[in-house]
């Protein structure tokens, strides 16, 4: 069938998104055992932004895993992995302030993230049907109804590419607060940090290779769908 179609794109497209993984682990691993001269945990370092900032209400827990740190602004939490919660490590530290950056953006409107919030939805639906109607449309070939349900999966994949473009302001800009925080409180200094932004950089790459991906991924789906409706 067409749709396996472009695999120089899909091989591309999975280069990227492996070396992205390899490198983010890869540097956090490099920095984990550097640890910071004030002796601090990722967990007070949190702690201490959130109240600088005035959000007593967000609370610092742990979730299971390594680097699986995140923001619930739901549920008013930030989890950070046990990789990094009990860590003094310039990395652990690097990656608790980023997500404090995320609670930050929430509090004070950032508009970015009201923007992916309010994208979401449209996202969630996309990613759970973009195939199913895509296929559809290439069975049905190239009648107005086949035609019609291939460019409709192709605007919902275009959609988790969207989410996926406006996600890259907010990792860089809540890691740029991070930086900003830590060195204007005097957590980290010198050497601690490079190293830390280092960490922090290979994450934000992540979403760019993300994005790489997706973005060839969608490149392929339209190239399928001139290619099957030429035939018809």
């Amino acid at each position: 069938m067409l749709l396996y179609g472009g695999y120089g794109l899909v091989i591309l497209g999975l280069i990227i998104s492996l070396w992205a993984s390899w490198n983010v682990n890869a540097t956090f691993k490099r920095y984990e055992k550097d640890y910071n001269s004030r002796g601090l945990t990722a967990a007070q370092v949190a702690r201490q932004i959130l109240d600088d900032n005035g959000l007593y209400q967000i609370s610092v827990e742990r979730v299971s895993g390594k680097l699986t740190d995140h923001y619930d602004p739901r549920a008013n939490v930030i989890r950070l992995s046990d990789s990094v919660h009990d860590s003094t490590s310039v990395a652990a530290i690097g990656v608790a302030a980023h997500e404090c950056g995320h609670a930050v953006q929430h509090e004070v409107g950032y508009f970015p993230m009201k923007v992916r919030s309010a994208v979401i939805p449209v996202t969630q639906i996309g990613s759970k049907l973009w195939y199913i109607v895509f296929v559809l449309g290439l069975i049905l070939g190239g009648s107005y109804m086949g035609e019609t349900l291939q460019l409709v999966g192709i605007l919902l994949f275009t959609a988790i590419v969207f989410f996926q473009l406006i996600t890259l302001p907010v990792e860089f800009n809540a890691s740029s607060r991070a930086m900003q925080t830590l060195e204007s409180r005097y957590i980290l200094a010198g050497d601690e940090l490079k190293k830390s932004r280092k960490v922090l950089t290979a994450a934000a790459l992540t979403y760019v290779a993300a994005l790489l991906n997706s973005i060839l991924q969608l490149l392929r789906l339209i190239s399928i769908a001139k290619g099957n409706n030429r035939r018809r």
